[in-house]
């Protein structure tokens, strides 16, 4: 497998430090409000990331965490007059809802950063003991980018040019060595929640939250770390120069990034006000339509957004739950002569090759959709012409079922039909045998009624959920 790496800037052979075993992180949400399409997006790739890489058969140990302490947090409960940890416990609980409705798989780890005071006052300690750190007072313990002499290399930033770098900077510069300086500990304020510190009562910096959770939880070292393409600078830069100066090894062996969901040519994002929660989008597009639509195209390139693109998505997630639940139907009524078994089989085999072919080439979801579609193609070909057997039709909705559940569609969506609309329909098969056509359309009434349409076939009728 190649994933392109954003510190070399190319496609990269992955090979993992231990064999069969991948360490990764990506970035999590800061939990104060409800997260938008462009939040979805890393969450949905790179839960594909740790589904294609258990398909292929190593073990994933996957850390997302929680930013739940954090100055848009302080704001929102200040405005709302209750706690930041209301607002964190908020909408930690309205995040799982989404997530899991986009079926993101739960992370191995999902630590957030107030159960991490601990981990992060160390990390803060060894860089204050090693000369990297140092303190303003009445403001912060600052880490001194100087120090550090690979920074820029994930962004490729020269320093003498980050005249206003680091991000979390102070209004004016007055007592920071560096305008590129950041806080690692920033001393409380009034209304502020705070935590007691060798330096004074604080909180901690955005960037040394994630250092300190993937420390203690998947060491000094961790084979992929991931996020939004707007994280490499700062957030990212500065994670590498706190993990890297307090630990005296690489934090990351590979760096993933995916573009950005735009509106309009310009990224979605809270702060120019052009997004769309996912809350506010499944009011009109089911979750998987919309986890489809952020797999259609590649991770690396922008995706724009539109309700014309998000039908368009749902077109093609329909084209292929409807193939396997025709397949579903067929399989046991078939009378295919198996003619057809040979051209099937084949597409198979063609299908699942292509998928990984395209997915080993830095995650290529959009060409690996292509190839799930023309199975679907094929299969569809083979349901029309009735030449195929069972085992072959059994072949290709196998192989259907298990590539979408690698990118995590979910292509066996229906409920069991109720008995009492199967009973309906088998009267109604009875009447049309007898010839008494009007007993079989006041039937067929009843059971669209029930919200439920049947259609006959040369294997029987077919009843499927309005």
């Amino acid at each position: 497998m190649k994933i392109f790496n954003t510190m070399t800037r190319y496609k990269e052979d992955f090979k993992p430090m231990v064999e069969g075993h991948v360490k990764m992180y990506a970035c999590g949400p800061t939990v104060y409000n409800y997260f938008h399409l462009g939040n979805a997006r890393p969450f949905v790739t790179f839960d594909v990331l740790r589904r294609y890489l258990e398909y292929k058969g190593y073990e994933v140990e996957f850390c997302q965490n929680f930013t739940d302490i954090d100055d848009k947090m302080i704001k929102r409960a200040n405005e709302e007059g209750v706690t930041v940890k209301d607002i964190a416990e908020r909408y930690i609980k309205e995040y799982y809802v989404d997530a899991d409705g986009l079926n993101c798989k739960r992370p191995t780890y999902q630590p957030r950063a107030t159960e991490s005071i601990d981990a992060i006052i160390a990390l803060v300690k060894t860089l204050m003991d090693k000369g990297y750190a140092y303190v303003i007072d009445g403001d912060g313990v600052y880490y001194d980018v100087t120090k550090f002499e690979g920074y820029g290399k994930l962004s490729h930033y020269k320093l003498e040019d980050l005249v206003a770098g680091g991000g979390e900077r102070k209004a004016s510069y007055e007592g920071k060595k560096n305008p590129g300086d950041f806080a690692i500990w920033k001393f409380k304020k009034e209304g502020e929640p705070f935590w007691p510190s060798p330096w004074g009562d604080g909180r901690p910096g955005w960037h040394i939250e994630c250092s300190a959770m993937i420390k203690k939880h998947l060491g000094d070292t961790i084979d992929i770390h991931g996020g939004g393409q707007d994280l490499i600078f700062p957030h990212h830069e500065n994670e590498i120069a706190q993990s890297e100066a307090a630990n005296g090894c690489t934090f990351a062996n590979y760096w993933v990034h995916n573009a950005f969901v735009n509106v309009d040519g310009e990224k979605m994002s809270k702060s120019l006000g052009n997004f769309f929660t996912i809350r506010d989008i499944v009011a009109h597009f089911p979750y998987q339509v919309i986890r489809f639509f952020i797999l259609s195209g590649h991770y690396r390139m922008p995706i724009n957004f539109s309700d014309e693109l998000l039908r368009s998505a749902q077109n093609g997630l329909e084209r292929i739950t409807t193939c396997v639940k025709n397949l579903k139907f067929v399989i046991g009524k078939n009378s295919g002569d198996g003619s057809g078994d040979e051209a099937l089989l084949e597409a198979v085999k063609k299908a699942g090759e292509e998928f990984v072919t395209c997915m080993d080439d830095d995650l290529n979801t959009a060409d690996a959709i292509t190839a799930i579609f023309n199975l679907v193609r094929d299969a569809n070909t083979s349901v029309a012409n009735a030449n195929a057997s069972d085992s072959a039709l059994k072949a290709a909705l196998d192989k259907l079922v298990e590539l979408t559940d690698v990118l995590g569609i979910e292509a066996e969506t229906e409920d069991p039909v109720p008995q009492e609309v199967m009973d309906l329909v088998q009267k109604r098969a009875e009447a049309k045998k007898a010839k008494d056509f009007a007993l079989a359309d006041s039937l067929r009434d009843q059971i669209t009624s029930m919200g439920y349409s049947v259609k006959d076939t040369a294997n029987g009728p077919q009843v499927e959920k309005l």
